[in-house]
């Protein structure tokens, strides 16, 4: 039942609000499917396939576009493999979803599309790390679509110059950012998951258990990237430690590798929905856990993994799937100890500070591989503290508490981390142009 003396705070409402807006559905990459969303909105506000688009992207994005594969395009990557395949698919009611409209048949078209459109792609000196401005044209008419701060927050479309955002939002249903994810801490994380009417998300956290799970399922039976996943399972003779980051290095294996199925997506990644949740799904199946039980788990998991995005931003030079491993650890803390706020707390300091600076070189193969070592920093982050062996103050970036801990981890990711961004995007520039 619901605390209700915890029902009246607003945070508890602002917690539940956060769960329906991130977890989402969404097929491939969601770099490219950003791209393929904003080209989407811009066919449908023309009414037929422009004929010429130029996008503009801040220098994460491209980055994360570069070597990733674009679903439902027939193998192909990169800006303008997005750009057609969001024209041709022209359903941005689907969101991050998109390209689920496309099938086969329509690979061609995605080709024919790329040979005859006029695509140019410039990076853009932004002060958010994501942003899209798209502009389409056709026949005298113009299109434009502008994206920030996150892969579906719409803040400008405009059609022959005229602002038309509010009125195609409110008609079209397009899935703008609202929730402030500031109220997130780990206190009243712990108490929430312990204490929510969980019928209020049962539906959305079972729904993230199907689809990841599935696309696990699939990375350990196909041949998938560099098959991380099925390395660690070892045909299912693994532990359960190693079978935790054996499935979620299998989605992502998968994922990565153009595999048309959806994922739940946290922080606007698949990669880190399935590394924030995969590991906590196999735990609870070891433990034989109730449904109930799961479900709190998934959500000490989720609001923990967006609770250290919220210091870091959406896109950096730090590592994405790091958080969700660690939030993993957290929610994996909750499934033995029912909710005990200083083991979960100590869980996530022990875990930030064992792999924290590891970068992020873009969408590609090998994240497979730093999602299983991120799950292994999350499970060694709960041991130790269930061992009450830690990491405390002053150890490297722990703070005096988990807050100062994850306020660090941000200031590495934001301030010391913005150079090495830079440099990352250029080395791949410069491979690229070789």
């Amino acid at each position: 039942m619901v605390n209700d003396n915890t029902k009246d705070k607003a945070w508890f409402t602002a917690y539940a609000d956060i769960l329906r807006e991130e977890l989402l559905l969404a097929m491939g990459c969601t770099e490219p499917i950003s791209i393929a969303y904003a080209s989407s909105i811009a066919t449908h506000v023309l009414g037929r396939p422009p004929a010429a688009v130029k996008v503009g992207l801040s220098g994460s994005i491209i980055k994360n576009v570069k070597s990733v594969l674009v679903p439902a395009t027939g193998g192909l990557h990169g800006v303008n493999a997005a750009v057609a395949a969001g024209v041709i698919a022209d359903s941005p009611q689907l969101g991050l979803n998109v390209l689920s409209a496309l099938g086969e048949s329509k690979h061609s078209e995605i080709k024919e599309y790329m040979n005859a459109a006029d695509i140019k792609v410039y990076g853009i000196e932004s002060e958010d790390e994501f942003e899209i401005d798209l502009s389409a044209t056709r026949d005298g008419h113009t299109a434009r679509v502008h994206i920030v701060g996150e892969h579906t927050n719409v803040v400008a479309i405009l059609r022959d110059g005229k602002d038309i955002t509010d009125e195609y939002i409110q008609a079209h249903t397009c899935t703008v950012k609202h929730c402030d994810h500031k109220v997130l801490n780990m206190k009243n994380i712990v108490e929430f998951a312990k204490s929510v009417d969980l019928d209020e998300l049962r539906e959305l956290l079972k729904r993230q258990i199907e689809v990841n799970l599935a696309i696990a399922d699939e990375g350990l039976k196909g041949d998938y990237g560099a098959s991380i996943g099925k390395l660690l399972y070892n045909n299912g003779n693994c532990s359960v430690r190693n079978k935790a980051r054996a499935y979620a290095a299998a989605g992502s294996d998968a994922r990565m590798s153009g595999c048309e199925m959806p994922v739940c997506i946290v922080s606007g990644s698949g990669n880190q929905g399935m590394t924030t949740s995969l590991p906590v799904i196999v735990y609870a199946k070891e433990l034989n856990a109730d449904e109930d039980t799961l479900l709190r788990a998934l959500i000490v998991a989720n609001l923990t993994t967006l609770y250290q995005k919220t210091e870091i931003g959406c896109l950096s030079a730090y590592c994405g799937a790091i958080s969700a491993g660690c939030g993993s650890g957290c929610g994996i803390s909750y499934l033995h100890n029912g909710g005990d706020y200083d083991e979960i707390a100590q869980t996530l300091v022990n875990s930030v500070v064992i792999l924290s600076g590891t970068i992020c070189d873009g969408a590609k193969a090998s994240c497979a591989a730093k999602i299983a070592m991120a799950v292994e920093a999350g499970i060694m982050g709960f041991e130790m503290a269930r061992s009450h062996k830690n990491f405390n103050a002053g150890d490297g970036v722990a703070g005096d508490s988990v807050n100062d801990t994850v306020c660090n981890i941000g200031r590495i990711a934001g301030e010391g981390m913005a150079q090495t961004n830079k440099t990352i995007i250029q080395i791949m520039t410069d491979t690229e142009n070789k």
